[in-house]
């Protein structure tokens, strides 16, 4: 349910001021106003505003410009809460259904931030998550312990999931709900950078985290040995077996939002510093909180295959601008992709050596534009970007994979590109130079003046008069075929067609 404002008003409206005479001369009216002329310089500004307020009031703009002002200061006047007309509870909800990362997280900590500061009654997550980065976990896990608000973590809808980190973070809320359908665990840490890590690394990043999740589930009173299997062994958990353990994993199971705040209201809670809550959620005012422009576009970024295409179109289009200098809006829109799409392999588990394929298989694309190698460079590249952009991610979660029916049109549209401005390239190469010093060799002029042999005179040729030499006499009018430039001399001669009795074109 919405909240209830009303408009504040920064001040009443601007009185009418009649600073004008009574009905009389022009003479009248200049004596009244010297008689009332102030004497200081900021007298004299108040008292010019005030005549030029009361000559615009008297005429027929005055209603005008008191419509204007008064609407002018309605819509700056500041929005001032209304108190809410009944005691109702209010229960805020904020939805979570992307990887846990920096900007996840940024954003559920500003959503407990906006409940302490609305004293919500109760803050809810419903959370759909693959899992995500440990660091941000403990940064979201830290925040609610410190929360004024008690917290519930809702994994939902039916058919959800929060795995890895979504298990820890479920396990720190006040209270744990899962939807029918759902499960959570197999919280295993893995490498961030998708590269294998050694057995003593491994076994010491899964100690760590199954300390956190054994402390965690104590602190809540829930089951500690799961907690700790779902760490170390990787075990999950139905919404069902999370319940009825002995002692729970989870408080409860809903359907739905509607069906959880129905069972909790009236419940006793314990926070985590020890106090104990009465929750209060019957017939609750119920407040989406939505992320931010910025926190949604951020998100979408550092979805596998978001990243995986911006790196894609990045190496095209620094290739092109590496081809073809001073182009300009290839090279930023390719700097522009990459820079976002290594933003995301920050946050992504990436094989760097998928990177190094890829990077090479546009490599050798290119190499094909210099390089007469009858097609196998151009081959080696459209494998090496296959292979680089299959290993790319690497998780065993389907959320966290790049599939096949994005790879395989991305790397044919890449190719095909590739390949279409290879043979442009290419062919410019072929075609005769028609400018500088090798495009005006063989051009057809006129001569402007008789040549004797080993004699100077003019030619004009591409538009331009040149000095020439012949070694052949020449007669004016005739066409030229130019042999040599010297300087800004041509050495020129009649056209081949001429001197074998043909017509020249």
């Amino acid at each position: 349910m919405q909240r209830h404002f009303r408009d504040g008003l920064l001040g009443s409206g601007p009185a009418r001021v009649a600073l004008t005479p009574p009905a009389g001369s022009a003479s009248v009216r200049r004596r009244v106003e010297e008689v009332a002329r102030p004497a200081t310089l900021r007298e004299t500004r108040r008292y010019g505003l005030q005549v030029l307020l009361g000559r615009l009031t008297a005429g027929r703009l005055a209603p005008i410009l008191i419509a204007l002002l008064s609407s002018a200061v309605a819509s700056f006047a500041p929005q001032t809460p209304e108190a809410p007309a009944s005691d109702r509870p209010l229960v805020l909800v904020a939805e979570v259904e992307a990887i846990i990362h920096p900007v996840s997280a940024e954003y559920m900590m500003q959503a407990m931030d906006r409940a302490d500061a609305a004293n919500a009654d109760l803050l809810v997550f419903t959370l759909r998550t693959p899992g995500g980065l440990v660091e941000s976990t403990r940064s979201i896990t830290s925040r609610m312990i410190s929360a004024e608000t008690p917290v519930a973590v809702f994994v939902a809808p039916s058919g959800a999931r929060a795995a890895s980190a979504g298990f820890l973070i479920t396990i720190a809320a006040d209270v744990a709900a899962m939807a029918p359908g759902t499960h959570i665990g197999a919280a295993h840490p893995v490498s961030g950078g998708g590269q294998q890590l050694d057995e003593t690394t491994a076994e010491k990043a899964a100690s760590d985290v199954a300390a956190f999740a054994r402390s965690l589930a104590a602190q809540r009173n829930r089951n500690v040995e799961l907690a700790e299997l779902a760490v170390i062994e990787s075990q999950a958990f139905t919404e069902t077996e999370a319940a009825e353990a002995d002692p729970r994993l989870i408080d409860l199971i809903a359907a739905d939002l509607d069906e959880l705040l129905a069972a909790l209201d009236g419940q006793t809670i314990t926070r985590f510093d020890g106090r104990e809550v009465v929750l209060r959620t019957a017939d609750a005012r119920v407040e989406p909180l939505r992320m931010t422009w910025r926190q949604r576009v951020l998100s979408g970024i550092a979805r596998p295959e978001v990243a995986y295409l911006l790196f894609s179109l990045g190496t095209l289009g620094l290739t092109i601008e590496l081809w073809n200098p001073g182009g300009i809006l290839p090279g930023v829109v390719g700097g522009l992709c990459l820079l976002l799409a290594f933003f995301a392999f920050q946050i992504l588990p990436v094989n760097l050596a998928g990177v190094a394929l890829v990077g090479f298989g546009v490599g050798l694309l290119a190499l094909e534009a210099f390089v007469a190698s009858f097609g196998l460079l151009a081959a080696g590249g459209i494998v090496s970007i296959v292979l680089g952009s299959l290993i790319l991610i690497d998780s065993p979660l389907p959320e966290l994979q790049v599939g096949l029916s994005l790879i395989l049109p991305v790397t044919v549209a890449l190719s095909a590109i590739m390949l279409f401005l290879t043979r442009l390239v290419v062919a410019a190469q072929r075609r005769r130079a028609v400018t500088g010093r090798s495009g005006m060799i063989d051009a057809i002029g006129c001569a402007l003046t008789d040549f004797a042999p080993g004699e100077a005179g003019r030619v004009t040729t591409h538009g331009e008069i040149w000095a020439a030499t012949a070694a052949e006499s020449i007669a004016e009018g005739e066409e030229v075929q130019v042999v040599a430039v010297n300087g800004l001399t041509l050495t020129v001669r009649r056209p081949a067609s001429v001197l074998q009795g043909g017509e020249h074109p």
